[in-house]
């Protein structure tokens, strides 16, 4: 069974930190990309930065560029994504997501990319 269970979510003031925390099984993690999106209320979700299997190529949205880094531990089948000077607009439902067929490149990651998915954990940044 396929499960991506995020972690490390809550409430932080602006300009705090936050690590999130996504722990996959069921699949090929060293095969597959790993990616993140959020989804704020009233709004579509959006694909926030990714990590290849290969080369560990990297992606970012411009809005977090400079203040979210997504690494991988493949010992540990994670997959984190550490959230500093965090801001308001950050206040977001965050999901991992993982696919053994894409790649990330500069067009970002969709949401049809990708096959699996976790259920989310909460974001807020209070100003």
């Amino acid at each position: 069974e396929v499960q991506l269970v995020e972690s490390g979510g809550g409430l932080v003031q602006a300009g705090g930190s936050l690590r999130l925390s996504c722990a996959a099984s069921g699949f090929s993690f060293d095969d597959s990309a790993i990616a993140w999106f959020r989804q704020a209320p009233g709004k579509e979700r959006e694909g926030v930065s990714c990590i290849s299997r290969s080369d560990g190529s990297t992606y970012y949205r411009d809005s977090v560029k400079g203040r979210f880094t997504i690494s991988r531990d493949s010992a540990k089948n994670l997959v984190y994504l550490q959230m500093n000077s965090l801001k308001p607009e950050d206040t977001a439902v965050y999901y991992c997501a993982a696919d053994e067929m894409y790649y990330c490149s500069d067009n970002g990651p969709r949401m049809s990319d990708f096959g699996y998915w976790g259920q989310g954990t909460q974001v807020t940044v209070s100003s």
